[in-house]
């Protein structure tokens, strides 16, 4: 082969890399995804679930299929994202991998909102409330002894893995067990949103009247507060004491139990493995968790008689936690599109309070 011929190779192969370089579409760059675990039915035009109000009001039209995940993903034209994992832990995890893996999206400056509804402790949260979180804990890990079977001097069969009685000394947390947020982001978060008025009603206010608890009475407001996961519809007095110590204790004192939810362990290990990848950021990811129903019975009812009214559509405060997740959220996700430019490589933190 002549020196012109292979020159001629060279030049016709690096042309073709070139062409089908160029025929490659680039990912999309994703600015912010809200991620949302449940919808009632359609995505637009009926009975709300958690993910209808962002579709409808943020105009995520663009729908592209996810055959790996639970559910399409749904964006709009300035960068927003929409994902629907299902519930449960086991969902959430493997709809987030999916969507992360997913090589026509470009994730690496996208700030991840969990934005859906949850039980909360009438102690430090009131129906309707919204809490952004600094601490995930999970509430599946563990031994359990049935409670007939419970010693008389324990608290709860609930038990730390590896630990022979409840809350054991010390705390020693398995891997995906406990979630530190960035706590600054979270700061920063909650300070843009603490004004914000979420809806209240004679309603709301009869069904507050007969819960006991130290905010259980209070018209809902935007707060921090930390939450226990567990795939695992837990409910009543008892277990929301065992929560109130479970979370301080698998945070060493720096976490307060809040709210209940089914898929946070899960979305946030799949972030925590996409992190290490190279396809997320851990430090942009955000949980917000409003009061739809509070986790034990109101005064009056044993537990048994309180969850039987618990269903999906027929929480107390189902509508307005709905609203408080769609108002608060939406407030920082505008925030974050607005300014893209100053949020895209500056993580925002919360400056301190003047004195």
């Amino acid at each position: 082969m002549t020196a012109r011929i292979r020159i001629f190779w060279v030049f016709l192969l690096f042309a073709v890399c070139s062409m089908a370089a160029a025929a490659k579409p680039r990912p999309i760059p994703v600015k912010v995804v809200v991620v949302a675990m449940f919808e009632v039915g359609a995505d637009t035009g009926d009975a709300p679930g958690e993910l209808q109000y962002w579709v409808e009001r943020d105009h995520l039209d663009r729908v592209y299929p996810l055959p790996a995940g639970y559910h399409a993903i749904r964006m709009s034209d300035s960068g927003e994202m929409a994902v629907l994992t299902g519930q449960g832990t086991a969902h959430a995890a493997a709809t987030i991998m999916a969507v992360g893996l997913d090589p026509r999206f470009d994730f690496s400056h996208a700030y991840w909102i969990v934005a859906g509804i949850a039980g909360g402790c009438p102690d430090r949260v009131s129906l309707g409330s919204a809490a952004w979180t600094r601490w995930v804990v999970d509430g599946d890990l563990g031994y359990e002894i049935d409670a007939r079977e419970i010693p008389s001097d324990w608290a709860t069969g609930y038990l730390p893995l590896r630990k022979k009685q409840p809350f054991e000394q010390p705390a020693e947390p398995l891997d995906g067990q406990v979630y530190a947020l960035n706590a600054g982001l979270a700061d920063w978060a909650f300070r843009l949103t603490r004004g914000i008025q979420l809806e209240d009603s004679e309603k709301l206010k009869e069904m507050r009247s007969h819960f006991d608890g130290a905010a259980a009475q209070r018209a809902p407001f935007v707060t921090m507060g930390d939450e226990i996961s567990s795939s695992t519809y837990w409910h009543g007095k008892l277990l929301d004491a065992w929560a109130s110590q479970w979370v301080p204790y698998f945070t060493h004192g720096k976490g307060e139990f809040a709210t209940t939810a089914m898929e946070d362990t899960g979305t946030l290990q799949s972030l925590a493995y996409l992190a290490r990848a190279g396809r997320a950021d851990a430090n942009r990811v955000l949980v917000l968790r409003t009061v739809s129903n509070y986790d034990r019975q109101p005064q009056g009812l044993t537990a048994a008689e309180s969850l039987e009214k618990q269903r999906v559509g027929a929480y107390a405060a189902y509508l307005p936690a709905l609203e408080s997740a769609y108002r608060v959220g939406h407030a920082v996700v505008n925030e974050l599109l607005t300014h893209w430019p100053r949020y895209k490589h500056a993580i925002p933190a919360a400056e301190p309070d003047a004195p």
